[in-house]
């Protein structure tokens, strides 16, 4: 799961090791005064975090891995 923008991540939705669904919110990210919901591309496992809530991430950063 990559960053499309840059922006602050606002809360993460989901902890590491726990089952997802394609389309289900993982990370809320704030960018340019608007919050968008960062989804899930597939079914899985969401194996790593790799930002924290409160961080400043660039367009193209990995937020999270979906196995």
């Amino acid at each position: 799961l990559k960053a499309p923008m840059p922006g602050k991540i606002v809360r993460i939705m989901v902890s590491e090791q726990e089952r997802v669904k394609a389309g289900q919110g993982i990370i809320v990210m704030e960018a340019m005064k608007m919050q968008n919901e960062m989804k899930s591309p597939k079914d899985g496992k969401v194996q790593k975090i790799l930002t924290a809530e409160g961080s400043t991430v660039n367009a193209g950063d990995t937020l999270a891995i979906v196995e």
